[in-house]
C-alpha cells in the first residue's frame, strides 16, 4: 500500500493522510456539505437529483477505496485539528471522460473529488493535496492524469492552473453549462503542467 503523510502550516497544522474506516461517516458528511455548497455557489440549486447522484457517487468512490485498500480508488484527506477540510482522489477515468473516445486520455488516471471546506478556501489546501497526489502517482510510475469539471467556479481554477481544457463538452448540463476535461502532464520538479 502506498501512503502519504505530510504536514504543512496553514494557519494551524494540516495533515494529509489516507482515510480510515472510522473516517467514513465524517467524510460522507463532508461530501454532503461541500457538494451542497458547490451546487449553490455555481447556481445549480434546482438540480437536486444531480446533487444527490453526485453525493452518492462520491460515497461509492470512498467505499471502493476502503474496500480495495486504495487499489480501485485512492483517496487522501486533509485534516486541521482533526477536522476534515479537504479530499482528493484518483482512479480510472469516469464515464463522461471515456465517452469522448480519446485513446490516450482514456489510459490516464483521473484526479477527482478535489474538495475544500468553504471556510478554508484560498489557503492553498487544494494545491497541497495535489502535490501529495503527485508523489503517489510518481511512486506508481504515472506521469500524466486527466481531470474534469462541470462547475464554473472550478473550471476557472483549473484553467488558471492547467491552461485550456483539452475537451469542452458544450452545454452538457444545459444552455451555457459546459463540461471541461483537462489532460495534464506532471513535471515532478515544477509540479503539474498542461
Amino acid at each position: 500500500m502506498h501512503s502519504y503523510r505530510g504536514t504543512t502550516h496553514i494557519e494551524t497544522e494540516m495533515r494529509i493522510e489516507r482515510p480510515r474506516l472510522e473516517d467514513r461517516e465524517v467524510i460522507n458528511r463532508f461530501f454532503q456539505q461541500v457538494l451542497t455548497y458547490t451546487f449553490a455557489s455555481n447556481g445549480l440549486d434546482e438540480m437536486t437529483e444531480d446533487l444527490e447522484q453526485e453525493i452518492k457517487t462520491k460515497k461509492e468512490y470512498l467505499e471502493q477505496d476502503l474496500e480495495s485498500d486504495g487499489q480501485e480508488k485512492f483517496f487522501l484527506i486533509a485534516k486541521m485539528a482533526d477536522q476534515i477540510v479537504g479530499t482528493i482522489e484518483f482512479g480510472p477515468a469516469n464515464e463522461l471522460i471515456t465517452a469522448c473516445n480519446d485513446t490516450y486520455l482514456n489510459t490516464l488516471p483521473e484526479i477527482g473529488s478535489v474538495f475544500v471546506d468553504p471556510k478554508y478556501h484560498n489557503l492553498g489546501i487544494a494545491s497541497k493535496m495535489l502535490d501529495a497526489i503527485y508523489v503517489i502517482l510518481k511512486r506508481r510510475g504515472i506521469d500524466a492524469f486527466c481531470l474534469d469539471s462541470g462547475y464554473g467556479n472550478a473550471q476557472k481554477v483549473w484553467t488558471h492552473k492547467f491552461g485550456a481544457p483539452k475537451i469542452t463538452l458544450k452545454d452538457q448540463w444545459g444552455e451555457g453549462l459546459d463540461h471541461m476535461i483537462w489532460q495534464v502532464a506532471i513535471d515532478f520538479d515544477a509540479g503539474a503542467i498542461a
